[in-house]
């Protein structure tokens, strides 16, 4: 059985009228703090994109303090990530422009994160490079073991005025190489700001509740954006039929 806690936008460096800054930087670090004081072992955590909130390399330092962590860190960039400061504070390469693709090899399953970010934008899309590598690497290796593959844009609506424009798009590319592979057991995806489950191309797609903020639903009211309630994380265990299930957490704030 395999266990990992997925969480999501983390926007260190947003300011926030309300204490001047630090809002986000305190509460990711509330996060890794609940995380790192669970008594039971955890597989992984992670991170769907949008580390940073303006791409800057000492946005990115700080990230890489505050997801210090006694457990394997997975990570993907987002819509305000920036790959080459990315490339080059978070992973001690050298900086450059193409998406960041990453295959980790964890106990019993394999965890592909992808690089759904479009320089300069807000939407998404997997380009021809990342699918061709996400082809392959699901063709290759650990080909009797079940795999995760996560991004940071959706690829479905999921009704919530403020991110369907901005989802990802070109999806039916990424279902078309999915359909080759059935030992995908599920796509896990964040950029939404809200703990949310529905499908695509057949397969769970599990979306990632946001640090700094909440997205809210029309039927809520309000202005669809939400700095009250608290930081959420999810919870991915993977069993050994292959079968994936989700429990959504929310971190109690100091």
């Amino acid at each position: 059985m395999l266990t990992i806690a997925h969480f999501s936008d983390i926007h260190l460096g947003q300011e926030h009228r309300r204490d001047g800054g630090g809002r986000a930087l305190r509460r990711a670090g509330q996060v890794m703090a609940y995380l790192d004081a669970l008594p039971g072992p955890l597989d992984a955590v992670l991170v769907t994109g949008d580390l940073a909130d303006h791409g800057l390399a000492a946005e990115y330092e700080q990230v890489a303090k505050v997801l210090d962590s006694r457990y394997p860190v997975l990570i993907c960039p987002g819509n305000h990530d920036r790959r080459a400061p990315y490339r080059e504070v978070l992973l001690g390469e050298a900086p450059a422009d193409g998406p960041v693709n990453r295959l980790h090899r964890l106990p019993g399953a394999d965890v592909l994160m992808l690089d759904s970010s479009i320089p300069g934008r807000d939407d998404g899309l997997l380009d021809e490079e990342t699918l061709a590598w996400l082809d392959a690497e699901l063709a290759a290796g650990r080909a009797d073991l079940p795999a995760l593959v996560a991004f940071h844009h959706p690829p479905a609506v999921l009704h919530l005025p403020k991110v369907d424009p901005i989802r990802q798009f070109g999806e039916e590319a990424l279902g078309a190489v999915l359909a080759r592979h059935p030992r995908v057991a599920g796509l896990l995806c964040g950029h939404s700001h809200t703990g949310a489950a529905t499908t695509f191309a057949g397969l769970p797609l599990l979306v990632a509740p946001g640090v700094v903020s909440t997205v809210t639903l029309p039927c809520e009211g309000g202005p669809g954006i939400s700095f009250t309630q608290p930081p959420m994380l999810a919870f991915h265990v993977l069993d050994d039929t292959g079968r994936l299930t989700t429990h959504y957490r929310a971190v109690p704030e100091d």
